[in-house]
């Protein structure tokens, strides 16, 4: 018993000093290496930082490929080099996810060099930037409509590179998100009671997005928005509202006659149709 006791505080001891000893060289690596990017960071060798710039982005290690490449951008500037560190220093800020300052100098790259041989990934990046920059939908959308049309562009301009597939299905998942917004925004005004701005919002929103998923609703809602306006207005108003809500009331049930909100619809024609004295079968005849 008291060798085998012996013989594991022995193994114990031994791999404690196994820990201290990789632990050790782990931290003198670590060391080293530091030392090795601050000489770089301090050199005036510029080809050679260059170099190491290039292998540290390669290797994944985009803070220190970033920094190296954001010196080297004034470094050669006016240069024919210059086109490829703008570049790699916007790729480092991708990688960093910095994807603002990383649009910002694919921008750059595009507006300053027009003929480089990174132009057309620039162009779908810049694009690609503003995707990932997109709010969720019911923030501000400006961002998501400046990626929609830079991913555009680049179909426009490269429409038969690889990504054109990727760039469209972006601007598919961008498209829709606008769609979203728009009828929150609609819906928002209406759930508040505003029915005025709601109708105004809820055709604006059809118009632009007649493919709307949320379509049927935003009709419907349109319609109880332009009847509440109606019934509710001063007497100079209330006709030509009241007439409005009816226009409204014909084109909801012509596209959705099976919709479940029919019969709602319907006692808003009755309420409406009374107070114009409307007689349809009247008008038909007429006609």
């Amino acid at each position: 018993m008291i060798q085998v006791y012996v013989k594991k505080g022995y193994f114990c001891a031994m791999l404690k000093k196994v820990r201290i000893l990789v632990i050790g060289f782990v931290v003198l690596i670590a060391v080293s290496s530091c030392g090795d990017y601050n000489k770089i960071l301090k050199s005036t060798d510029y080809e050679f930082k260059h170099k190491k710039a290039v292998e540290y982005f390669e290797d994944g290690e985009y803070v220190k490929a970033g920094t190296l490449f954001q010196e080297l951008v004034n470094i050669y500037r006016g240069t024919t080099r210059a086109d490829e560190i703008y570049y790699y220093y916007a790729k480092s800020l991708m990688g960093q996810k910095d994807y603002l300052m990383a649009n910002h100098y694919f921008k750059s790259l595009l507006k300053e060099f027009p003929g480089s041989e990174y132009g057309e990934e620039a162009q779908f990046m810049v694009g690609y930037c503003s995707y990932l920059l997109s709010p969720k939908a019911r923030l501000d959308q400006t961002v998501t409509r400046e990626a929609i049309e830079s991913l555009q562009l680049y179909i426009n301009l490269y429409p038969y590179n690889d990504r054109v597939d990727e760039a469209n299905r972006l601007i598919d998942e961008l498209r829709t998100k606008l769609v979203y917004k728009s009828y929150l925004n609609s819906k928002l005004y209406y759930d508040f009671g505003n029915h005025k701005a709601a109708s105004i919002a809820l055709e604006n929103g059809l118009r632009e997005y007649p493919d709307s998923p949320y379509r049927e609703e935003m009709m419907y809602m349109l319609l109880k928005a332009k009847y509440l306006l109606a019934i509710n207005s001063v007497e100079d108003k209330k006709t030509e509202r009241l007439s409005s809500a009816l226009d409204e009331y014909f084109s909801f049930v012509d596209e959705f006659p099976e919709s479940s909100y029919r019969q709602e619809a319907d006692k808003f024609y009755n309420t409406v149709a009374t107070l114009l004295n409307y007689d349809e079968q009247q008008e038909t005849n007429i006609n």
